[in-house]
């Protein structure tokens, strides 16, 4: 029997157990059968933690910290240094990851970007974007977080790709108490509105939802199609990423309960089933020690994977070797294949800058070779 078309009321039955998920499991796997086959997708990467320096204070977070406990700007010859091992590693994409505005917080901040020239972190990102382009072979994708559209086009003609996670639309989760609480940069609406800006810009982007953070069910699946309607406006959504929230015990979430493979495993398949045969769905695979089992659930993606890298905002959760994220992959029947940090449906003029089109092209022809 087919199964019912997207219903975002009868999502939140499933994730709430009110319905049994597997009947949607099942259905999410064939859509992406029917979407991309076989083939699951990595990219392969450097993480360059540009700034552990943030203006925010998540309560789950370990990747930002105050100076003089961690908080730094990493030098040019450092993101360089990064950068060039990656290369010499086969690596195709430097991911680019710092804390939101820091400047508006810490002193040192400002007084790092003055000594080199930056009117601000974001101008700092576009620097070393394009010390990055300048001298390897490897492509920038930003994460810079929140972005207006002049940063968003300052940081394009550099960047393949950027990203920011959604995480959630929720307003209940930034009042006391709750994980983004204090955190400017997590208002639904700011996040919204940098979404709508990457798609005006048209600007391949990578988003998502966080899952286990204290949000509802149906606070996911409002997520989930408030992404949706965005990429039903402008296009220019290349992935979606579901990610399972992971306890650290440095932080004041250290006791919250995690979401279980199950649960996660059943939002990435609401996230296919909405987003349909074509869409990128990921869920990250160092942290579930049984990631496979989301291959099941209708995903296509890996993410970013780093050889070299330590993951910066989950350190504590190492990535799989390739060997073992290629064996376990093929195992369950899948054949896994690299990619670049702009998915092959974006590698056109209208999402690519021209400076950088015939670059990429020739890459993706390396890779598909």
């Amino acid at each position: 029997m087919r199964h019912p078309a997207p219903d975002p009321a009868l999502a939140v039955e499933y994730l709430t157990g009110r319905r049994d998920p597997e009947p949607l499991l099942r259905h999410a796997a064939a859509l992406r059968d029917e979407g991309h086959g076989r083939t699951i997708t990595f990219s392969k990467k450097v993480f360059i933690p540009v700034t552990t320096l943030c203006r925010d204070r998540c309560t789950y977070c370990t990747f930002a910290k105050p100076p003089g406990a961690g908080g730094a700007y990493l030098e040019p010859e450092e993101v360089l240094a990064v950068a060039t091992a990656g290369e010499q590693a086969g690596c195709t994409e430097a991911l680019l990851t710092l804390g939101d505005r820091p400047e508006d917080r810490w002193p040192q901040a400002r007084s790092f970007l003055e000594a080199h020239d930056a009117r601000s972190t974001i101008d700092y990102v576009r620097q070393m974007s394009e010390l990055i382009i300048a001298e390897t072979g490897l492509f920038p994708h930003a994460n810079p977080g929140v972005m207006t559209r002049e940063a968003l086009r300052m940081l394009r003609p550099t960047n393949v790709s950027m990203g920011m996670m959604l995480e959630n639309v929720s307003e209940r989760l930034t009042e006391p108490g709750m994980p983004h609480y204090g955190s400017p940069d997590k208002l639904p609406a700011v996040r919204l509105e940098t979404l709508r800006a990457a798609g005006a810009e048209q600007v391949p982007f990578t988003t998502g939802v966080l899952v286990g953070i204290g949000e509802t069910a149906a606070e996911i699946v409002d997520s989930l199609v408030a992404l949706l309607e965005l990429h039903r406006r402008y296009g220019g959504i290349q992935e979606i990423i579901v990610q399972n929230f992971r306890a650290k015990a440095d932080t004041p979430m250290r006791h919250q309960a995690e979401p279980s493979t199950r649960y996660t495993a059943t939002v990435a398949a609401v996230a296919r089933w909405l987003f349909g045969p074509s869409a990128n769905v990921q869920v990250p695979p160092n942290l579930t020690e049984h990631f496979e089992v989301y291959l099941d659930a209708g995903i296509n993606d890996w993410g970013g994977v780093s050889p070299i890298t330590i993951d910066w905002v989950n350190p504590e959760r190492p990535w799989p070797h390739l060997d073992e994220l290629r064996a376990r992959t093929e195992s369950a029947g899948y054949r896994l294949r690299p990619r670049l940090p702009v998915y092959p449906e974006f590698i056109d003029p209208r999402w690519i800058d021209p400076g950088l089109f015939g670059r990429v092209r020739n890459a993706a022809e390396r890779l598909a070779a």
